[in-house]
């Protein structure tokens, strides 16, 4: 995964590039944890971007398709939980998902809890819905009302499953991405740059860092994200500009 210590000197180096100013870790880490934010919650964008080009016939193709590649990277971050009806609300709740540490980003899929039977599957689909308006017309419809063989859930502030009769749910989602000791070792900690001073000097501490949990291939990336927060945050035009005319010009070779 991308580390924290390469992006740092990176970032470091492009703010520094003109003599313009100067970094610190405390400000770095603030900036990294919305840049990696950003750029997980802008790989959904450019997967469309990237189906579009593909329906196009602009893609290379196997492991050189930018699909591919999005698609691979996001499915890191998916994950599968089984949920209870809370008895209080009647509903699924959403902070049920890994509730010791909250982390849904986005829904995948939702299916009845279910079981393996004799080699087969006794889970069934459930259908996501929306729109309120929408399963008020599902559930009032003689034709297509719920039922235990064809559920429906909607999605709102938490899951609401029909028919009531269904108790627990298996759900995929996309989880947000936190970070990674240096030693490669899964952390709730998001990436932070540690340092501590010897002889008057700033060294990079790696036991007390935590590593980004994108990968290695986004390092440019937050290196750019990053450097454009550090250009607004010090009115640096220039160094903003140069960041985002970089970022610019990656979009258009990943796109084509």
């Amino acid at each position: 995964m991308a580390s924290v210590n390469a992006v740092y000197r990176g970032v470091k180096d492009l703010v520094n590039k003109d003599q313009n100013g100067f970094i610190s870790p405390a400000v770095f880490n603030s900036f990294a944890q919305v840049a990696q934010l950003r750029i997980f919650n802008r790989l959904f964008s450019d997967i469309k971007d990237a189906k579009r080009v593909s329906k196009a016939g602009f893609n290379p193709g196997r492991d050189k398709s930018r699909f591919k590649q999005i698609e691979e990277d996001l499915s890191y971050f998916a994950r599968t939980d089984v949920l209870t009806k809370d008895a209080t609300t009647g509903t699924f709740l959403k902070s049920g998902l890994n509730a010791a540490n909250p982390d849904l980003s986005r829904l995948i899929s939702i299916t009845t809890n279910g079981s393996v039977l004799l080699g087969d599957s006794t889970r069934t689909i459930v259908d996501m819905c929306y729109d309120e308006d929408k399963i008020e017309r599902i559930l009032l419809s003689d034709l297509s009302k719920p039922n235990e063989s064809a559920p429906v859930a909607l999605i709102s502030q938490n899951i609401e499953v029909f028919p009531d009769s269904i108790q627990r749910i298996r759900v995929r989602y996309y989880r947000y991405p936190s970070g990674l000791t240096t030693a490669g070792a899964a952390s709730n900690s998001l990436p932070t740059y540690e340092v501590t001073v010897a002889g008057g000097v700033e060294v990079f501490n790696s036991a007390s860092s935590i590593d980004f949990e994108l990968p290695d291939h986004y390092l440019d990336e937050l290196i750019l994200e990053i450097a454009e927060m550090a250009g607004i945050n010090m009115r640096d035009a220039s160094v903003t500009n140069a960041a985002q005319s970089q970022q610019v010009e990656n979009k258009q070779s990943r796109t084509f």
